[in-house]
């Protein structure tokens, strides 16, 4: 009687747990640039308030960006002896993330916005003054920088090595749903690989040197195929650690992403190391959304779409909102497709009268 007392409460575990795995994401992505929601516990609590009361039930908080980290970061401090972000100095606006929202009701992903990028605007930061042999550089021998965004060669090993030890640093602090990457992670401009590095490693792994061309059908496969690689070790890493973890991916439009930053996601998908992929179906308009829409569900299998969230642009730090008939057009939109959920970039849309969900 005992041992079928036991079955009964596993089985009842597990169809509880399989039924939560299966709940369709509506999320919003919430940052610390064009927003105060991270300032202090009181606009934390009333950001997850007004989460709930929109529909939301997934929040991906901002951990890494700009080079620095949010929450007070061991890790950082022995890389740079910056252990935080000096906004948030004596205040963790992750905890207090994680505690509020599990508090209503709503998941919490740690978000790694930066990702393989170490700056914005600024090339001789830090990073760059300590770190030299970790710089991408393009054909010409220049650091490597895209749309105002410096990065490094994240096919170098150390890199790689430094952000597995911050999102598993991450991941064993704090109680975190999940963790994600985004289009900078793992990611890079197609344009890099001329560094010593990687053209050593190209050289060693194919007989061949890198063409001048950073486009070339070869070259640009073996790149990325190297952050695919990448992109399956830290999805075991983070399993190993915390296997109830989810890891997400939230990477720009494909075959784009592929092309332009090395990010073969369906690969991803199709290999079994992400649980989600939010692709980024950023338009302003009902004709060019369905359209980029139309190419993802070609992309991907039905029985893939449950694990796949369109990322829907609702919100610009310049102003921009979506309007709440168009953003109504494109969830609706997305079921038709066989999308059950979506996530919203970013949280400032939610300020905005009207039911979301």
């Amino acid at each position: 009687m005992r041992y079928c007392l036991l079955l009964l409460l596993c089985w009842i575990h597990l169809a509880v747990a399989a039924q939560a795995d299966t709940t369709p994401i509506r999320g919003v992505w919430v940052t610390n640039v064009g927003s105060r929601a991270l300032q202090s516990e009181q606009t934390i609590r009333e950001a997850v308030a007004l989460c709930r009361s929109k529909g939301i039930n997934t929040i991906f908080v901002v951990v890494w960006n700009n080079g620095v980290t949010l929450y007070p970061s061991k890790l950082m401090q022995s890389y740079t002896g910056i252990k935080q972000d000096p906004l948030y100095k004596g205040f963790d606006p992750i905890q207090a993330m994680v505690t509020e929202a599990h508090r209503q009701g709503l998941k919490v992903h740690a978000w790694f916005e930066f990702g393989f990028s170490y700056a914005y605007g600024d090339s001789n930061t830090r990073w760059a003054q300590r770190y030299p042999h970790w710089l991408g550089r393009n054909n010409k021998g220049a650091r490597l920088q895209k749309n105002g965004f410096y990065w490094w060669n994240a096919l170098h090993p150390e890199v790689q090595q430094f952000m597995q030890q911050l999102v598993l640093e991450v991941v064993a602090q704090y109680a975190v749903d999940g963790v994600q990457g985004d289009d900078r992670l793992p990611a890079m401009p197609a344009e890099g690989g001329y560094d010593d590095y990687t053209r050593a490693l190209y050289q060693q792994q194919t007989g061949r040197t890198p063409p001048q061309a950073y486009n070339d059908s070869a070259w640009l496969r073996w790149k990325a195929d190297q952050l695919s690689n990448f992109a399956r070790t830290l999805y075991q890493a983070v399993k190993k650690q915390r296997k109830d973890c989810l890891v997400s991916w939230a990477p720009s439009i494909y075959p784009w992403s592929r092309e332009q930053y090395l990010q073969d996601w369906p690969a991803w998908l199709n290999g079994g190391y992400a649980d989600y992929i939010l692709p980024q179906l950023y338009r302003y308009n009902m004709d060019a959304y369905e359209k980029i829409l139309k190419e993802l569900d070609a992309q991907v299998s039905p029985a893939q779409k449950s694990r796949v969230f369109p990322g829907i642009l609702s919100s610009l730090g310049n102003g921009y909102r979506v309007k709440p008939d168009l953003l109504r057009q494109m969830i609706t939109l997305n079921r038709r497709y066989g999308f059950r959920g979506e996530c919203l970039f970013y949280f400032e849309t939610l300020r905005e009268p009207g039911q979301l969900y």
